[in-house]
């Protein structure tokens, strides 16, 4: 079985594959101060949870956005699961091509999206990322990586109001019943979330003018399903997308 392990800023989510089937995923709080043992405990009660033991997993591949977390689980995945992790970074065949200024510059994740998205939807294509931050990331026809945009994300936008506006209060990120809220957390809820749609709407539209075509739209991410839910931009919604394209550069990188 092959662990996948995407580590992000605000949660890390872990997948695990039985050849080519998606067995279980799980999400974990991402804190930078648990120790190793700590996240080994949270994921052996999931994989128990799940009917499976550590003696399963016989493969690992991660991705991290949070640098000083990487050596913390390829510790994890060494002492629990006994097997040594491919880490997504310089020198791991992705097959993307980046076609950014400074390739380095790209974090792992969105290049691992990139490779998913091309491999399952084809190019070109638009991945839009709702998470920490809300990221589109371009492929083309090829399946190069030629950049993108990156904006706060919605949690961001949202915490942001309430901490530099003393009159507003915390809400919660739920679906607007209408766009003229007619008190101040619908209003909040409606500026919000019909503002992000807007926003990936309009960003999606100048992407593509660029390119001079139209593309693939795919989202993923946390808060892709509620955004998804109010605007037809998406062609596809792949909440594990991630997870997909870890699993395809572990095997092109490892084989079977």
């Amino acid at each position: 079985m092959l662990l996948a392990i995407d580590i992000g800023n605000t949660e890390t989510k872990v997948g695990a594959f039985e050849h080519d089937r998606l067995r279980a995923t799980w999400h974990v709080e991402t804190d930078i101060h648990r120790r190793e043992d700590e996240y080994a405990a949270l994921l052996l009660n999931l994989l128990q949870y799940q009917g499976l033991k550590n003696s399963d997993v016989t493969k690992a591949v991660l991705c991290s956005t949070v640098p000083p977390l990487v050596t913390t689980f390829v510790r994890l995945v060494e002492r629990y699961f006994h097997v040594s992790p491919l880490v997504v970074g310089a020198g791991i065949k992705t097959g993307v091509r980046i076609r950014m200024d400074n390739p380095r510059e790209v974090g792992a994740d969105r290049i691992v999206n990139a490779a998913a998205a091309h491999h399952l939807y084809g190019g070109p294509v638009i991945i839009t990322d709702l998470g920490t931050a809300t990221t589109f990331d371009t492929v083309s026809r090829e399946g190069d990586y030629l950049g993108g945009a990156i904006a706060p994300g919605i949690t961001i936008a949202a915490e942001a109001l309430f901490a530099q506006a003393a009159a507003l209060p915390r809400v919660d990120l739920a679906r607007p019943k209408r766009a003229i809220g007619t008190n101040t957390i619908a209003a909040m809820q409606s500026g919000i979330v019909f503002g992000y749609v807007g926003l990936i709407e309009g960003l999606v539209a100048r992407i593509q003018r660029e390119l001079g075509e139209k593309t693939k739209v795919v989202a993923t991410g946390g808060y892709a399903e509620l955004i998804a839910a109010e605007t037809t931009i998406f062609d596809v919604v792949n909440p594990n997308l991630t997870l997909e394209g870890l699993k395809l550069i572990y095997l092109a990188n490892e084989g079977e």
